[in-house]
């Protein structure tokens, strides 16, 4: 009788695991599709595409970009990728633009990136901006970078944000290019809205895809330029 009893136990409990994994099931996959509904999704036209060029990673795309340049990476992290801009293309001015201050991108990043860039930032050819990156646009005169590389938070919205408000301190001709241009990270379940916002803004305000990476190991990149009114 005793072990009937535990046997019972058993089922219910197994029940009552399932029934809760299953509304954590549901619940999740209307989390998603809520969120999914919130990005817009705006065909391109052929006019947007006709002159991109793929390229293998975004080491090549660097070689593509203006060499002693004055430029802004948004988004710096440990400054991996700024030290291969620094290597690279070797601007002329370079403007780090970061938070963060957060678990992830803690201070100890901050202060890696300050060490590294040391003599540059003495020599005022480098410069760090610890400030969100929509507030950092209103720093800089409009028409001052040549281009920039955005790689935040990879929301539609912030993406969309930081397009918008960059777009009018880039040089005709400048280009704003940018990483994770793909649908999200599935290891940890986060849908980016990279793609959506990079397609909505240059339909809307008439920009172009010049470059895209096709990495199959790492997320891939986008460069985007205004469309040359004849």
């Amino acid at each position: 009788m005793k072990n009937e009893s535990i046997q019972q136990s058993k089922r219910i409990s197994k029940d009552q695991i399932k029934q809760v994994a299953d509304k954590v099931v549901q619940h999740l996959a209307q989390q998603r599709q809520l969120r999914e509904n919130q990005i817009p999704k705006v065909s391109l036209q052929p006019e947007h595409i006709e002159n991109c060029e793929l390229l293998l990673n975004r080491h090549q795309l660097l070689g593509k970009m203006k060499k002693n340049s004055i430029v802004a990476e948004i988004g710096v992290d440990e400054g991996k990728f700024s030290q291969l801009i620094h290597k690279k293309v070797k601007p002329q001015k370079f403007h780090l633009i970061d938070m963060w201050g957060s678990d992830r991108f803690h201070d100890g990043k901050f202060e890696a990136v300050k060490d590294y860039f040391a003599e540059e930032i003495k020599e005022e050819t480098v410069r760090i901006h610890k400030i969100m990156s929509t507030k950092a646009a209103h720093e800089f005169k409009e028409e001052y970078f040549d281009w920039i590389y955005i790689d935040t938070d990879h929301s539609y919205e912030t993406t969309r944000d930081e397009l918008q408000l960059f777009a009018p301190k880039v040089k005709p001709g400048g280009i704003m290019a940018g990483h994770d241009y793909r649908l999200g990270n599935w290891v940890s379940m986060y849908r980016y809205g990279v793609i959506e916002a990079v397609h909505e803004f240059c339909v809307n305000y008439n920009w172009e895809l010049v470059y895209l990476t096709v990495e199959p190991t790492e997320s891939q990149s986008f460069a985007i330029r205004k469309i040359q009114e004849e």
